[in-house]
This record gives structure tokens, C-alpha cells and sequence, in this order.
């Protein structure tokens, strides 16, 4: 069977396929999809996951085999891509970098500010890093730190890419640091050019060329690479850009993607006015979070012991020590489901906790005042859950609404009870992320699809 695109991704637990046809027309259409185990962390090959999601595609759709124009894809195996990130203060230039890389996909191992230590040296040496980021200093200020810390990251030999975004008057002396090295280096714009300004986007496309250009890492992507012929992506960054394309149309929105080895969360909003007036530190626009200790299959355990193994017996009335030695990737049984639904009901909750700001009171000579600090998501019109839980699980609209019902303080800057909830019933989020840096509006459309928006797509689109 023949069709226009292909899109892999390649997940830590599982590798998913989606298939797309009339891709260059006003009415494209997503024609099916077949997933697999992806066996990286039991030693296997990427490939494997590839061809079982190929052949359970082939066997959804009722044919022997598939032929493709294009196949993009995403990948966030082998612990995807693995970054350290080094500024000057932790709340401008480092905060900054930061945003720019997990924005971009990046699952950030390490962030300094200041000066680099012996320790830290040691510390990104077993990190093993795929690309390691230096900031430092709004633009013609501060010089030394961001020098002093290229210097040293350039006498440990890692031979992997390096991006410089910050004071660009440093530019040249950086390009004479790495110039004999077995580095190789990317010069972007300043993440933090002035205080209070971030510019991390220049910096977040850099990332994601340069993970497209390097991504070898994990066992058969070199091969992987070879099959495809469009984009490969980091799948959060991916799922960034799809909720970026998504907010062009539709308006302010977070999505949240819980899968087996993290939770991700990514909003769009420039939030509150009045918010904005009172916040300590400027926030990105798009911003995303990613919290490694909240997957429902790789950290688990991790989630039930957070939420307490005898609570969770009391609540949901099954043996959680039999349910955890039964649990796979995908739960089939009446008791895996409730389990895994409260497990990701607890991931997304905290998620979102961790992603969003809060409204806290100070005092000073002239008595109370009020400031904000973190992301405003009050102006959050949607959220969209996407990844396997928030898309298959029964009850993944009430999980979801819970957020909108836990603001009982109301200190917290989290998104109204009339936010609307949406579902990526396809499961294609990720793809069309990808997809979207070729065929944007076939991308927005099939999104419009899969969210049940349909009906608002003729004034949308125009």
C-alpha cells in the first residue's frame, strides 16, 4: 500500500506509527496507526520497536506492507536528549537557558550557575551530555563567567556539540576557545539579552537542528536515521510545537503528556495582565516543563510512594504489590486501569504544580503587597491531554478536570473551572508536531480532527 507520510515515534517504552494521506490537500486524512514495545531499556534495538509498530500497522490497515513519500519522526528513547545547562544567576541567564533547552525537547541533567567547580566537571563527565548549552551575561555585560566555564568544559574532551547563547560579545573569544577541540560548536542569539527579556526560541531551533544532525545514540537510531528523510525531533519538543501551532488558532492553552518514564507539561499563554504587573521574573511565552519522577511504567514505584502504597489500598481496594508484579506498559485488566488511572491523576496534578505560579504576600515598610511568582496559566482557555494515558484511559477527561477543581485557595495560578478539556483522541499530537514543519496546515487540520474541534476548523483556518 502506498502513502504520502509516515511518522515514528520512538518512545522509551513504546514506538508508535501514524500514517497520513492526502497531505497536500484541504481534507488530509490520518488513516491509521500500530505501536510496539520499544525494548531500548531491555537492550534492544530501536529498529525492533519500529518494525513490530510497522507490521501491527499493516495488519490495522489490511495489507502486507506500506510504502511512503515521507516519514518523519520523533524519538525520546534512551533517555532522549540529554542536556547540562550553564549560565550566570540562576534566575536570569541560567533560568533562561534552561527554558530554551526543555522548550526544544531536552531532558536537562545538570544546571549551574556561576563559576564551574572540579565537582562539576565530574559530574557532566558521567552525565555523558548529548549537547551541553553556555549562557552568561545580558549582551555587552557580563564577560568572564561564561569564558571562564567555556574554558573549562573545552579541556574535558567530550567531543559533542556546544551552543553559546549568551553575551554576544563573547562570540569571537568563544569561537577561539573551541576552535581546537574535538568539539563542535553553534553560536545562537543571547538567551537573556537584556534583564527581564528573554529570547529563548532562536536558541530552542539550534537545539533541535543540531539533536536531528547528532542523534545516534540510542541502539539503531543511526539506522533509523537512514529511513527517514524529513525531520527527526525530540518527541516532547514535538508535541511544543504542535501546541504552539495549535495556540496561532485557538488561543491560550497548556497540554500535558504523561507517559512511562516522565510527565510532561507545555504551556502557551502570556497569561494575566495584572499577573504580569506583579510577577518577580519574566516567563516565557511557551514554556515546558518535564518531570523525570512521574512516569506511570518506568517511575512507578516512584508515584506510589509519593501517593503511599496503603493509601493507595484504601482508595482503590486492590493488592498493590500483586497489581505493580502484573503491570505492563499498556494495562488491559479492570484493576491495571484504575491503577494507572490513579497514577497519572497523581502525575498530572503535581505536574502541574511544579509547571504553574503561585500568588504570595510580602511585607515591607509600606505594609502587604502581593507578588507572583512562575508561569500564569489563569488565562488558559484549554488543556490537552495527549500521550498514551491522557488519550486511551477511560476516565482521562475527569483526570484532567481535576486540575481546574484544585485551586481552593486560589493562590495558585492555575487555569479557571470553565477551562475546556480536550483529548488528542488520535494520538497523533507528537507526529504532527513533526509534521508540521513541512505541511503546516495539513497539520492544523488533522490536530482540529483528533481535539474534536472540527466544527470550528472553516473559522479557524478562514
Amino acid at each position: 500500500m502506498k502513502i504520502d507520510v509516515l511518522v515514528a515515534e520512538i518512545g522509551s517504552t513504546t514506538t508508535v506509527v501514524n500514517a497520513f494521506n492526502n497531505i497536500n490537500t484541504d481534507s488530509p486524512g490520518f488513516i491509521g496507526q500500530g505501536q510496539a514495545p520499544t525494548t531500548v531499556f531491555e537492550g534492544g534495538d530501536v529498529r525492533n520497536g519500529l518494525n513490530g509498530a510497522i507490521k501491527e500497522l499493516c495488519k490495522n490497515l489490511g495489507v502486507k506492507s506500506i510504502e511512503y513519500d515521507d516519514m518523519f519522526a520523533t524519538s525520546s528513547a534512551a533517555g532522549g536528549l540529554k542536556m547540562t545547562v550553564h549560565g550566570l544567576v540562576y534566575d536570569m541567564t541560567a533560568k533562561a537557558a534552561k527554558e530554551a533547552a526543555l522548550g526544544a525537547g531536552a531532558v536537562i541533567h545538570k544546571v549551574t550557575a556561576g563559576k564551574l567547580r572540579r565537582t562539576d566537571l565530574k559530574e557532566i563527565k558521567n552525565i555523558s551530555p548529548n549537547i551541553i548549552l553556555i549562557a552568561g551575561g545580558v549582551d555587552y555585560g557580563e564577560r568572564d563567567t561564561a569564558i571562564y566555564n567555556a574554558e573549562l568544559i573545552a579541556g574535558i574532551n567530550l567531543g559533542i556539540p556546544i551552543i553559546y547563547a549568551g553575551n554576544v560579545e563573547n562570540q569571537e573569544e568563544i569561537k577561539l576557545i573551541f576552535e581546537d577541540t574535538n568539539y563542535k560548536l553553534y553560536l545562537a542569539e543571547n538567551v537573556y539579552p537584556k534583564i527581564d527579556l528573554l529570547n529563548i526560541e532562536p536558541t530552542r531551533k539550534i537545539i533541535q537542528d543540531v539533536f536531528e544532525e547528532h542523534i545516534t545514540n540510542a541502539p539503531g537510531m543511526k539506522h533509523i536515521k537512514d529511513m527517514v528523510n524529513e525531520n527527526i525531533t525530540p518527541t516532547p519538543g514535538a508535541v511544543m510545537e504542535a501546541s504552539k501551532l495549535l495556540y496561532k488558532y485557538i488561543g491560550d492553552l497548556i497540554t500535558i503528556d504523561v507517559g512511562g518514564a516522565t510527565t510532561d507539561l507545555h504551556s502557551v499563554t502570556e497569561g494575566n495582565e495584572g499577573i504580569s504587573r506583579i510577577l518577580v521574573n519574566p516567563e516565557p511565552t511557551a514554556k515546558r516543563s518535564v518531570e523525570g519522577d512521574l512516569g506511570v511504567y518506568v517511575n512507578m514505584e516512584n508515584i506510589v510512594n509519593l501517593i503511599g502504597k496503603e493509601n493507595l489500598e484504601e482508595e482503590l481496594k486492590i493488592n498493590i504489590d500483586k497489581i505493580m508484579e502484573e503491570y505492563i506498559p499498556i494495562p488491559k485488566s479492570v484493576n491495571q486501569i484504575k491503577f494507572v488511572e490513579r497514577l497519572t491523576k497523581e502525575a498530572v496534578i503535581r505536574a502541574t504544580l511544579r509547571h504553574s505560579g503561585r500568588i504570595r504576600c510580602v511585607y515591607g515598610t509600606s505594609g502587604k503587597s502581593k507578588i507572583a511568582e512562575g508561569k500564569d496559566l489563569t488565562e488558559v482557555k484549554y488543556i490537552v491531554g495527549t500521550g498514551g494515558a491522557l488519550t486511551r484511559l477511560p476516565n482521562r477527561i475527569e483526570i484532567m478536570r481535576y486540575i481546574t477543581e484544585y485551586n481552593k485557595n486560589k493562590d495558585l495560578l492555575f487555569p479557571k473551572e470553565n477551562t475546556k478539556i480536550l483529548v488528542d483522541n488520535d494520538y497523533i499530537m507528537a507526529s504532527l508536531g513533526v509534521l508540521s514543519k513541512k505541511y503546516e496546515n495539513a497539520s492544523l487540520r488533522l490536530m482540529l480532527k483528533s481535539l474534536n474541534l472540527e466544527e470550528d476548523k472553516s473559522c479557524i483556518l478562514g
